[in-house]
């Protein structure tokens, strides 16, 4: 028996305090092409659980997993080991079950391992402080945005063309509701970034830079000088980070002058998982703290002078003081950022730095292999694991083509900007150290393959 609970009255009752006339009109943003017209296809209408277990496994048989395959592919989500101590740990109960602290005197474990996950993404980013997670990278930057507008009382955001087109189009759908003007645009396939360009374009009105690091293309750069310009026209730059595994071996952004750090910690002890769920990161100078989204645990000492933890500065919605609120995020992903803390916890700094420099010396071996295929080219001057490269045809159609080879070789940025012909060629590669040499080999000889 279905559980329907509202009469149509009050179905009737409901939309009408909303000011919809139907039910179909709280789906009006959503594009017509995105709808569903019917029952799923493929899907039966109704079967025994032991039938559509079945056919549930036989569909799950068509997807090719990361480990059945040589794997490049990254634009935000990465393939890394993650040691079994890290899955055992997150799944003991006191850890698996626990939903929030809203009684920190008795959530003591819980706030220490947040306060611990803080105290990493700090380090990690070089900044002063960090909050207890977000959502996910993409959501984690529309807050930094917003965070900007106000401390800087402007609605101008800068966003680079490097910036990931998915967070940039989370932006533009919030944007759409706080009236804030973004101004960006596609990348180009070039080994220079578009800072530069940034800089020079910083005015009076402008709240914020958004740039990302390694970007898009898996270009680095420095962004000190971008950081002075900011910091002449009383702007914030917004560094964005969906590969921290890089900051292992480069530089931090806090140490070149960003204001606010964020970005995706998937890449540390939480799995790729088909999409989800993620663990957005975020971080800033102390002095922004007050305007930071989240919640934020901190250290003290109770009456008998022993160490505890305690839930702070959660300026949060359905607070007290909701009417102060810095943002309607209400919760933090606690499990993927205590997988986090775990795995960062396993490496060390030694740890990091070792997995980084392994990372980046078998992406160059990478290149180099790929780079001696007729036609083929690395358009990067510097990288990280992630390089793009010039293909001399459609990438979106050679993706396909691999992946019938058993090789899922990249992303293509036809697929990340569909509408910009320009960058059809252009196919995006990460290499992790989950890639061995008989991987590189198989995408390359498959590649000649396709390509000839």
């Amino acid at each position: 028996m279905r559980y329907l609970p509202l009469t149509a009255d009050d179905r009737a009752a409901m939309l009408a305090a909303v000011g919809a006339s139907s039910i179909d009109d709280l789906f009006a943003d959503v594009p017509p092409e995105a709808r569903l017209d019917g029952p799923i296809a493929g899907l039966p209408l109704h079967a025994s659980e032991i039938a559509v277990e079945r056919h549930m496994r036989r569909l799950s048989k068509q997807n090719l997993a990361a480990a059945d395959a040589p794997f490049f592919l990254g634009a935000g989500a990465y393939r890394h080991h993650i040691p079994a101590s890290v899955d055992h740990l997150i799944q003991r109960g006191e850890f698996l079950t626990a939903y929030t602290p809203y009684q920190p005197e008795i959530a003591q474990g819980t706030l220490q391992m947040l306060f611990e996950f803080q105290s990493q993404v700090a380090r990690l980013f070089g900044t002063d402080v960090a909050n207890a997670s977000m959502y996910d990278g993409s959501t984690a930057c529309w807050e930094a945005i917003v965070m900007a507008r106000r401390i800087t009382k402007r609605s101008k955001a800068l966003l680079s063309t490097g910036l990931h087109p998915h967070y940039r189009s989370v932006a533009r759908t919030m944007a759409k509701y706080t009236r804030d003007m973004l101004v960006d645009g596609d990348p180009t396939l070039e080994a220079g970034t578009d800072w530069a360009a940034l800089a020079a374009a910083v005015d009076k009105e402008t709240s914020c830079v958004v740039v990302q690091y390694p970007d898009i293309l898996g270009r680095i750069d420095d962004m000190s000088s971008l950081a002075g310009a900011c910091q002449a026209n009383g702007a914030l730059l917004i560094a964005v980070v969906t590969e921290p595994v890089a900051l292992g071996l480069i530089k931090s952004p806090g140490e070149m002058g960003a204001d606010i750090v964020v970005g995706e910690g998937q890449a540390i002890g939480v799995g790729l998982q088909f999409g989800g769920p993620y663990v957005g990161l975020f971080a800033c100078k102390s002095k922004y703290v007050r305007q930071m989204p989240g919640r934020l645990c901190g250290e003290t000492v109770d009456a008998n002078g022993k160490r505890g933890f305690v839930l702070t500065l959660s300026t949060r919605e359905q607070h007290i003081r909701r009417e102060k609120a810095t943002s309607n995020i209400c919760t933090n992903s606690g499990l993927c950022a205590l997988a986090f803390s775990i795995h960062m916890t396993l490496l060390g700094e030694a740890g990091l730095r070792q997995l980084a420099a392994i990372n980046h010396g078998r992406a160059k071996a990478a290149a180099a292999e790929l780079a001696n295929i007729p036609g083929v080219s690395v358009m990067n001057d510097s990288y990280f694991n992630e390089f793009t490269l010039r293909l001399p045809t459609d990438a979106r159609a050679t993706v396909h083509k691999l992946a019938e080879k058993g090789v899922l070789g990249g992303v293509s940025l036809g697929r990340l900007y569909p509408d910009n012909d320009a960058l059809a060629n252009g196919l995006i590669v990460a290499v992790t150290e989950t890639v061995t040499e008989d991987d590189i080999a198989a995408f390359a000889a498959a590649l000649k393959e396709v390509l000839a």
